[in-house]
């Protein structure tokens, strides 16, 4: 998208400066319409706004703005019906739109770009899309969320082993674990809606980059186009990616979170663990292998964060030594925020398909639960509290323990209360209590911790701000 002070010419829409028409490597590098398309139904409706203003401010008159508001819906129409010919030779969005527009009202298509430039149209539609998209982030995270909330609930009680450096460490339970990504995913939509917040201003009236003469009213524009207020800084706003590269660096931080999940279903699905089963309307067979199935949803989710993270780069690398105010550069940020949009509503959409549709083997995960001395560090706290030792102490005591249950290949409660006190005299049969996955889970009731009990209320309390 070019600088926006040109009027048409007889070859090109850049005005009576350029005497000849570019050639056609720079035809084929400067024009954008083959992704800016995208971007029709916010241009035509900030149009309908500029030109609404501009005849409620009298610059224009009110025949010639409605000839543009019959004019711009037409082509609206037309695009949605798919009769639209879009053409190169016309750049972008704009110039096509208004190309088409003036074919359709005849002169008063002219007056519509009074008081505006495509450096804050552009500003206009980019921001507009933008917004629009992180709505849909917002109802797609909440739905994903609800996913969470429906298998927390109904697994408050499955125990299932807690991992740390991919090690066995602590029982939790499944619906805990689920809980976490709730978590995750609730920030991810925090930010959504903090960076609504942040971009709610309307560009539009700030012009090339010094504003305009025309008394327009940019408090209407910004009122009728659904944003808080107008920009406060001309310069600014039509250099301004800020909003662009927001929304990437929250699909980037989502997309990680989405990954992570997704390497646990790719891990939690293999026959060594066995602990979800996703049907086949998530994964995929073998060619030359009958026996497989394949997670191939989840894994294509965690190759989309790759993509989203390039796009984030790619726009900061653009952006990053660019003087003020416009430059062409900026062209080239459309096509990664398209592209990170679909792969992120792509991969929130499979991910929440497959937390619905996955079959949890509730005996495999308490088998595994109660592997790798899991309830080590309960026999070390209940030490300190039936014992009275330090933790430090305690900790070396079970380390003992631990290292007996090796030998003999056993679980820790399967070792003998005299072998128990060989170790440490102080230990009754009360330790048996604590020994086992349940107990562990049960008793972890500080807030947010695994307890069913601690789960339950966390799940209440997401299901009340869901």
């Amino acid at each position: 998208m070019a600088d926006g002070t040109d009027t048409k010419s007889s070859n090109q829409m850049w005005g009576g400066r350029f005497a000849s028409g570019p050639a056609a490597i720079m035809e084929e590098i400067n024009a954008s319409i083959g992704f800016d398309k995208k971007l029709f139904a916010q241009d035509i409706r900030g149009s309908i706004a500029h030109a609404t203003m501009l005849a409620h401010q009298g610059i224009i008159s009110t025949e010639d703005k409605d000839k543009i508001v019959h004019g711009l819906n037409t082509i609206l129409s037309e695009i949605q019906a798919g009769n639209f010919e879009f053409s190169r030779s016309l750049e972008d969005i704009h110039m096509n739109v208004e190309s088409r527009l003036a074919a359709l009202v005849g002169p008063a298509a002219g007056r519509l770009h009074t008081a505006r430039s495509r450096n804050d149209q552009v500003a206009l539609d980019f921001r507009l899309w933008v917004k629009e998209e992180l709505q849909k982030c917002e109802q797609a995270l909440t739905g994903l969320i609800a996913a969470f909330l429906d298998r927390a609930e109904e697994h408050a009680d499955t125990v299932m082993p807690g991992f740390t450096h991919m090690q066995t460490a602590q029982p939790v339970t499944f619906g805990h674990h689920c809980m976490a990504y709730v978590e995750m995913f609730g920030r991810d939509r925090s930010r959504v809606r903090h960076a609504i917040e942040h971009m709610d201003e309307s560009p539009i009236g700030a012009a090339a980059l010094a504003g305009t003469g025309f008394p327009i009213d940019r408090h209407m524009t910004a009122k009728a186009l659904g944003f808080r207020e107008p920009t406060r800084n001309s310069i600014d706003t039509v250099s301004d990616r800020d909003f662009a590269i927001e929304f990437l660096s929250i699909a980037a931080i989502a997309g990680m979170h989405l990954s992570r999940l997704a390497e646990e279903i790719v891990i939690w699905s293999t026959p060594q663990f066995g602990f979800v089963r996703l049907s086949d309307a998530f994964s995929t067979g073998s060619s030359i292998m009958p026996q497989k199935k394949n997670p191939d949803a989840a894994e294509l989710v965690r190759a989309k964060t790759g993509r989203i993270n390039g796009s984030l780069v790619a726009l900061l690398t653009i952006m990053k030594g660019l003087p003020l105010a416009y430059s062409k550069d900026m062209q080239e940020d459309k096509e990664q925020v398209f592209d990170a949009a679909e792969s992120l509503e792509l991969a929130i959409a499979a991910m929440t398909g497959m937390v619905r549709d996955m079959t949890i083997n509730a005996a495999r995960m308490k088998a595994a639960a109660g592997s790798g001395y899991s309830t080590a560090t309960d026999l070390a706290d209940w030490l300190v509290r039936e014992a009275g030792l330090p933790f430090r102490d305690a900790h070396h005591v079970t380390g003992r323990a631990v290292a007996l249950a090796e030998s003999k290949s056993c679980d820790l409660a399967d070792l003998s209360l005299a072998e128990l006190q060989a170790i440490h005299p102080d230990i009754t049969d009360k330790i048996f209590s604590v020994l086992t996955v349940e107990a562990s889970v049960a008793s972890r009731k500080s807030f947010g911790g695994t307890a069913p009990s601690e789960v339950r209320k966390q799940i209440a309390f997401w299901r009340a701000r869901n």
